[in-house]
């Protein structure tokens, strides 16, 4: 069982990821490990369609919900937590499952990334304090006199990863894009990945489906708790939780600037747009199929989930 490759699940959202990893570690005696960026927080759980309590009793799940919104988690931090996890879950005498739709967070992974040093809370306040002082394009301008490449790559609206790479160079005097090309290789882990591909209508469908089912199960409500959260503890606006599907346009509902069938509607697009760009990365990142004989990671990428030939893949 130590040797045995660790089970990579990847796809877009709504695509059935998590109930395809569910019977996978069932049959494997598998347990899973989660690799959703916004899945790692306890806050949102209905909004960021996590496991349900009975999903979990079914087999471990590992790493969903055990970082608080507060939290400015990077993917170096999750790859750590990651690998830790792969260990716990081989030393049990189990299969690992990695399963998610975050591309960043598979690729440090399974092909390793750089380890950046912690960036200090005040040169990340300083990093806000100038933004706001000379305005987004002026401090966009400014990132690319210290970090051109990254800078080209960035528009000026991303403002989590435009200040993400200032703060970086502010902190450590290389660029970002100095980082990147000296990741760190992951140590001793083989994969076998698979990948959902549903067709692109039944996709679109099932995002809308499953927000309407969010909404019905009381996701409001959630965003409610954390936007008073936030306004009470004065919780940086940057921080990746707010960019949760559904975050920003239930959160202006409750601000009185949408109604809900707006907020709804744009929800449902916003999901729609972050599927397609997902399918884009996996079309690029992960071939449509990977034998085994090539010496590269193998892929099977299916439309469904066939289960007896993904058990045969895995095996």
């Amino acid at each position: 069982m130590n040797d045995a490759p660790v089970v990579a699940i990847a796809g877009p959202t709504a695509s059935g990821k998590s109930g395809l990893a569910l019977e996978i570690a069932e049959a494997l005696t598998g347990s899973i490990v989660n690799a959703d960026s916004m899945q790692v927080y306890a806050d949102l759980r209905i909004l960021t369609a996590r496991p349900t309590d009975d999903d979990e009793a079914r087999v471990p799940h590992l790493l969903y919900g055990y970082r608080d919104a507060a939290d400015m988690a990077s993917a170096a931090d999750w790859a750590r937590d990651a690998r830790a996890a792969i260990e716990d879950i081989r030393m049990a005498g189990r299969r690992p499952v990695v399963v998610g739709g975050t591309g960043l967070y598979l690729r440090a992974l399974m092909e390793g990334i750089a380890e950046i040093p912690l960036i200090s809370p005040d040169i990340r306040n300083a990093a806000r304090a100038r933004r706001a002082e000379i305005g987004a394009e002026a401090f966009h301008r400014e990132l690319g006199e210290r970090d051109p490449e990254t800078a080209a790559r960035l528009p000026v609206a991303d403002s989590q990863r435009v200040l993400r790479a200032w703060e970086v160079h502010a902190g450590t005097g290389r660029s970002l894009s100095e980082w990147h090309r000296d990741p760190v290789p992951p140590s001793g882990l083989t994969f076998r990945v698979v990948v959902l591909a549903p067709l692109r209508d039944e996709l679109y469908a099932n995002c809308d489906s499953r927000f309407d089912a969010m909404l019905a199960m009381g996701a409001l409500e959630e965003v409610r708790e954390l936007a008073d959260r936030a306004a009470q503890e004065g919780l940086d606006p940057a921080l990746p939780i707010f960019k949760a599907l559904g975050y920003p346009a239930l959160s202006a509902h409750l601000q009185g600037a949408l109604s809900l069938d707006a907020a709804r509607a744009k929800s449902r697009q916003q999901t729609r747009n972050y599927a397609k760009r997902q399918m884009t990365w996996l079309r690029h990142q992960l071939p449509d199929e990977v034998p085994e004989n090539t010496g590269k990671t193998p892929v099977l990428k299916l439309n469904n989930k066939n289960i007896p030939e993904i058990l045969s893949f895995l095996s």
